[in-house]
């Protein structure tokens, strides 16, 4: 059938744009692979240059769709990560992922925090930069582990520590908020509590309810195409009804993941078929990412945000060493753990906008600093954790 011609003037853009992207995808992986820069960030990178910073190439009508985009691929991220939280993938190295996720979410918090009052920024700004410092970007760590095949356990270690990580930040952010509102006489600490918990415990709750059915019924039907029906289908479901109930969509799908990797024991299957569809998504999310940077912002914050980035990357990196001495972690996991921890994504973003509604004198700050470093920890942390990969790996 033949168009009626009203749409003609956006659906080729956007189907040239769609296919232009994933075929740069294929050429930017190529070129990963032959260089020391993993191809989360060449992506980024990418993304920048054509983008509104850049040349501005990519249609309105595409980058609109950034949002939706950014959610399925972090519904599979989520699903993919949980999926690692087995019994038996932790059962060697538990302690070590509580003690240096942790340690790494709480020093890196106070460190930031302590480091931006003592430069003469507002104690409300600081507390909750120091609380957004915290979060990781488990995208990006999960596309570096798989981009090589790393064999040694801190390959996984690392990726059992991401899927905890959000979740600490979530509830420092929560205690953040609290302490603000008091010292501002809000009168909302209450509040700001109970809503991070509905947003953890939320997740948690639609997680399992999910999970369970899905750990009995998956995998059930005859092998081939529509176990992928059946996993993109639970994760999707997973991730609409979390955000429609305004609970964590990432918590939400890690905690589906760990319990059908725990529950179904007949099969593995939907694993495997995320993982075969999920690159494209997250070449399109990248891509886009890059391209909704605007790296002017750089001369509005300076010393705020200079200061930001380098007390993050000591908090990380001493947070998880001391982590690792409590959780009795080897010499190179203590060593490399905190470097592998450096991206930073979305949540952090996320976060910045819910607390700019508790501090407006300082929104624009608070976001300025939020989008700059996220840019920054994008562009160089996948760098930094392949880094620790391979040294740990050739150790």
């Amino acid at each position: 059938m033949l168009s009626n011609g009203s749409n003609v003037g956006t659906d080729h853009l956007f189907l040239l744009t769609l296919g232009g992207i994933l075929i740069s995808g294929l050429i930017i992986s190529a070129i990963g692979r032959r260089t020391f820069l993993p191809r989360v960030t060449l992506l980024l990178i990418f993304g920048v240059i054509i983008g509104k910073g850049g040349a501005d190439i990519i249609p309105t009508i595409f980058s609109n769709q950034f949002e939706i985009i950014s959610e399925m691929a972090l519904l599979m991220v989520g699903f993919l990560l949980g999926g690692k939280l087995t019994a038996n993938s932790l059962k060697s190295y538990l302690s070590a992922t509580i003690w240096i996720s942790l340690a790494a979410a709480i020093m890196t918090t106070l460190m930031v925090t302590v480091a931006l009052v003592c430069f003469g920024v507002p104690i409300e700004l600081s507390i909750i930069l120091g609380c957004l410092a915290s979060a990781t970007d488990p995208a990006a760590i999960l596309d570096v582990t798989q981009e090589s095949n790393y064999k040694k356990p801190f390959k996984n270690l690392l990726l059992s520590i991401v899927a905890l990580d959000d979740a600490w930040a979530l509830i420092l952010f929560g205690v953040g908020i609290a302490i603000v509102s008091s010292l501002n006489n809000v009168g909302t600490e209450f509040s700001a509590l109970l809503m991070i918990a509905k947003d953890i415990g939320g997740a948690i709750l639609l997680g399992l309810c999910i999970g369970f059915p899905a750990a009995y019924l998956t995998g059930r039907v005859k092998p081939g195409q529509p176990i992928l029906s059946e996993a993109l289908g639970i994760v999707f479901i997973c991730g609409g009804l979390a955000l429609w109930l305004g609970v964590s969509f990432l918590i939400a799908s890690m905690i589906l993941g760990a319990i059908v990797g725990n529950f179904a024991k007949h099969h593995e299957r939907p694993f495997h078929a995320i993982e075969g569809i999920e690159w494209p998504f997250m070449v399109i999310f990248f891509v886009l990412a890059g391209a909704n940077l605007e790296p002017n912002m750089v001369g509005q914050i300076g010393m705020i945000c200079a200061v930001y980035i380098v007390i993050r990357i000591a908090g990380k990196i001493i947070g998880a060493r001391m982590g690792g001495q409590f959780g009795k972690a080897d010499v190179q996991t203590r060593k490399w753990m905190g470097v592998a921890l450096l991206p930073q994504a979305g949540v952090a973003i996320g976060m910045a906008l819910v607390a700019s509604n508790f501090i407006p004198e300082h929104r624009q700050t608070l976001l300025s600093v939020a989008v700059l470093s996220t840019v920054l920890f994008e562009i160089i942390g996948p760098v930094f954790t392949r880094l620790a990969l391979v040294r740990v790996e050739q150790a």
